[in-house]
């Protein structure tokens, strides 16, 4: 079984339903699960009561195939069980993206929402929350792959695709697979605190608490997606050679190609226009010196291709929503050290 099941049941307890169906996506399901249950198990008393919430008993099977123990089915809910719930966990999955509108999961889930006093989904799971009305004027995210027809299929929702989670009121969605677990430790940072949030990061070598703002498609991928070798050749030029002059007519000569061609050609291959790769790209070279080199910021800004510490600073802001001292603050090697420091006093 997969519920956490106090012997107690303290003031503080949050009831937490994880709702999935044949052919999840396992780490949507055990994810979320397994960061819930450690943050349970560093309180006095425990934090979360979580189960898994199927169709029915007494399995559901995954996409891998492995088999998870359903503790309660969506027809055995009682209005007792609804009046308690906290917070509702709607994993994704084929098996989600396919039943997403099927009307007992639309009941439960509005059921739910009138009661929760959080909702949430993981991966595909956002198409159940779309299905159901939740999103409608608000900000979500779902697996990169996705967004488009989530986008399409419900236009009253703005999709956020780069975001790895997304917060508005009482809705909060995440990104594929793995992002539901920097989701879980949000939840558990918004419930419990920062510092125990990031022990559990610590210990599930989750080396970096990714803010929901960072990009969940790296201009790597990007690169690593192009089916046109050449072009895939120009793109893996970029990232490795930011530091030089990456203006339009430069990568146009590059590529053998006029500008306008070259334009349109780039828009194709990856969906964003060579500007906005460029600095992607830039961006993500400024991290990974962030992340590992005590520099200055000038120098860090020059040797990522940016012309000077302030516009790297604008750059930061348009696709993380934070500065670069802020990220280095955040995901710099000194807050590791501090987090293993402070899991050795406790």
């Amino acid at each position: 079984m997969l519920t956490t099941a106090p012997e107690e049941t303290g003031s503080n307890l949050r009831r937490v339903a994880v709702l999935a169906f044949d052919d999840a996506q396992i780490l949507d399901v055990t994810g979320p699960i397994e960061i819930l249950t450690s943050a349970s198990e560093r309180t006095d008393t425990p934090a979360y009561e979580v189960s898994l919430v199927g169709a029915h008993r007494p399995h559901l099977t995954t996409t891998c195939g492995l088999k998870l123990s359903i503790d309660k089915a969506i027809d055995d809910y009682t209005n007792d069980d609804f009046a308690a719930l906290d917070t509702l966990v709607v994993a994704g999955g084929a098996g989600m993206r396919r039943n997403a509108a099927d009307p007992q999961i639309m009941r439960f889930v509005r059921h739910a929402a009138a009661h929760a006093r959080r909702i949430t989904s993981v991966c595909t799971g956002a198409f159940v929350l779309a299905a159901a009305g939740l999103l409608d004027g608000r900000r979500a995210v779902t697996h990169w792959m996705f967004c488009n027809t989530l986008e399409r299929n419900f236009p009253h929702i703005t999709v956020d695709p780069d975001a790895i989670y997304v917060r508005d009121g009482k809705i909060w969605t995440s990104a594929g697979v793995t992002a539901g677990m920097d989701l879980a430790l949000a939840l558990v940072e918004d419930d419990l605190g920062r510092d125990l949030a990031l022990q559990i990061a610590r210990e599930k070598v989750m080396f970096m608490m990714r803010p929901g703002g960072q990009s969940q498609y790296s201009s790597h991928l990007a690169a690593q997606q192009s089916h046109d070798a050449p072009f895939a050749d120009l793109l893996r030029w970029i990232v490795e050679n930011v530091d030089r002059d990456l203006s339009v007519p430069e990568l146009a000569h590059q590529a053998a190609m006029s500008e306008r061609n070259f334009a349109r050609r780039f828009a194709e291959q990856t969906g964003t226009t060579p500007a906005r790769f460029v600095e992607a790209a830039r961006v993500q070279a400024a991290r990974r010196s962030l992340e590992d080199v005590d520099a200055p910021m000038p120098h860090i800004a020059r040797q990522s291709g940016f012309a000077n510490a302030e516009r790297m600073r604008r750059a930061f802001h348009r696709h993380l929503g934070i500065s670069p001292q802020e990220y280095r603050d955040r995901f710099g090697r000194a807050p590791a050290q501090r987090v293993e420091t402070l899991g050795e006093q406790t």
